[in-house]
């Protein structure tokens, strides 16, 4: 019998994390994946739970069966431990930093060795969670990213949903969040949702780009011929374009939701139309009744656990190293080199929280980063495909960004009581108030004074635009002070990375989850199902 020595801990089952625990087992290792979510897919193949035992589970998906045919070999893989509705509260570097190999030590040198991975199993409203430890030999970070939208006067009204937030209840719930329903915002993404709100039963009334037709031009057209390798990304696209046609859904550029009114809940929408820099043209402002609105602004990457476990950052406009003690970068991404190898010991990244380049790049990152992870030879032939297509999918990425920017405009859509932070109801006249004084500019003191970031989301919503205000209201980047024992802030910085109750903490851990032949994994679909 051979052993398998490789233990490798993939958090994230989105494409990027299925992929990589798939390469990872081809490589021989043994593979613990871990998801908050009930099953594997991530939003972009977010599944409806099992207890609906649906009969068209391919409804509002795009490379269903591809993906279908990948889960089942990783969930029924006898090296696999599947570990549903399961977080990662914490990681714990093992040794102290210094700590010396011991020569007679086995197994991988400790200064190569990932973090120590603290998981919590079970249902996030349950009272019976159990806590694990793990201790890989490497981890795999595919964590994924969060909407961002950026805020207006109403947009927190009840019917005012993130994009992914609609999105998520079509496709994991079969609900239609209204009937009448405006799409906003820029970038791609809002395409697939119109869409999966049509098939879901939802009423769209148009889809709004707030980028002008010049920048999309200049930012997709720029090295034109790249494009000849996404012909996969065309296909897509020509099938959403299609479905809007269809339903007679119009797609309008430079124009974007400013303002949302309602008594108890979202009534009507005021659109405008933008110059290039997201300032509003006078006199373009319509109103148009709705019941429901879905707004996103694009992604932030998910970057608590990378900084957890001390991965280095680098700024997305530049590309040079993230300077940590300043408190305004909120466009950061992992650094990682030609291996999807991050600068943390053992630790690798793939998928959005390395560049936002949608579900195959994450893919193509996934399945380099599990190969190497599980000790895959790196000059493996089957590599180079694999690294053309990462390559590609980087520059898809840059492409993405130039042609669905954020205008530095936009913050002249605020007025001094629009909600900044929508869990504690903070507005933009309380974060200028304090950012006028010296002592409140710094972001630990903003927080404490504004309460921004203090609600049931800790920031992850209003952090990046918390910052970026803040910076702008300070005339520049805040150079953070230094405080002794603690790291500088930043929007992502969290000691704990998912809550915990106190009882849980104090429960001692069992064992690590093993291996089994999971019963939850379906039948292979017959051509009879699915159809």
């Amino acid at each position: 019998m051979t052993l398998c020595r490789v233990h490798v801990a993939v958090v994230g089952a989105g494409p990027a994390g299925l992929a990589a625990a798939e390469a990872a087992l081809r490589a021989g290792a043994r593979v613990t994946l871990v998801d908050s979510a009930e099953n594997p897919g991530g939003q972009y193949h977010r599944m409806l739970p099992d207890a609906y035992a649906a009969a068209r589970p391919d409804q509002l998906q795009h490379g269903w069966r591809a993906f279908d045919r990948r889960r089942r070999r990783v969930l029924a893989h006898p090296r696999c431990t599947w570990c549903p509705e399961t977080v990662v509260w914490a990681l714990e570097h093992r040794f102290p930093e210094g700590e010396l190999d011991s020569p007679g030590d086995p197994g991988p040198p400790r200064s190569s060795q990932a973090p120590r991975v603290h998981l919590l199993s079970g249902p996030p409203d349950g009272g019976a969670r159990v806590r694990h430890v793990l201790d890989p030999d490497a981890l795999v970070l595919a964590v994924g990213a969060h909407d961002r939208v950026l805020p207006f006067p109403g947009w927190e009204l009840p019917g005012v949903f993130t994009a992914g937030a609609a999105q998520a209840l079509a496709k994991g719930e079969r609900v239609a969040v209204g009937d009448r329903v405006v799409v906003a915002g820029t970038g791609p993404f809002l395409l697939p949702v119109a869409v999966s709100l049509l098939e879901a039963g939802a009423g769209v009334l148009e889809v709004l780009e707030a980028n002008t037709p010049a920048t999309l031009a200049r930012g997709w057209s720029r090295r034109a011929w790249e494009l000849a390798a996404l012909t996969g990304k065309a296909g897509e696209l020509r099938a959403y374009v299609v479905d809007l046609a269809r339903h007679r859904v119009p797609y309008r550029c430079g124009r974007a939701v400013v303002g949302a009114r309602g008594e108890g809940r979202v009534e009507e929408v005021v659109s405008a139309r933008l110059r290039a820099d997201w300032s509003v043209v006078p006199g373009s402002e319509r109103s148009t009744a709705v019941d429901a609105l879905c707004v996103s602004h694009g992604f932030s990457p998910q970057l608590e656990l990378p900084l957890a476990a001390g991965c280095a950052l680098r700024d997305a406009a530049s590309g040079r190293p993230a300077d940590g003690e300043r408190a305004s970068a909120v466009d950061q991404f992992v650094v990682v080199d030609d291996d999807q190898r991050t600068t943390a010991p053992g630790v690798f990244a793939a998928g959005e929280i390395t560049g936002i380049a949608g579900a195959p790049a994450a893919r193509v990152e996934g399945t380099l980063a599990g190969w190497i992870a599980a000790g895959g030879d790196p000059a493996a032939p089957a590599l180079r495909s694999v690294r053309r297509a990462r390559d590609q999918g980087r520059a898809f990425a840059r492409r993405l960004a130039r042609a669905h920017p954020i205008g530095p405009a936009w913050p002249g859509w605020l007025s001094p009581g629009t909600v900044i932070c929508r869990c504690e109801g903070t507005d933009y006249g309380a974060l200028r108030r304090a950012v006028a004084s010296p002592a409140g500019a710094a972001a630990r003191v903003t927080k404490l004074a504004t309460r921004a970031g203090l609600g049931p989301c800790q920031g992850r919503i209003c952090g990046p635009t918390v910052a970026e205000l803040t910076a702008r209201l300070g005339n520049g980047p805040t150079v953070e002070r230094p405080v002794a024992g603690l790291p500088p802030a930043t929007p992502h910085h969290r000691p704990l990375a998912h809550p915990i109750r106190l009882g849980e903490l104090a429960a001692p851990p069992q064992p690590p989850p093993q291996p089994d032949h999971p019963s939850h994994v379906p039948p292979t679909p017959t051509k009879e199902t699915e159809r």
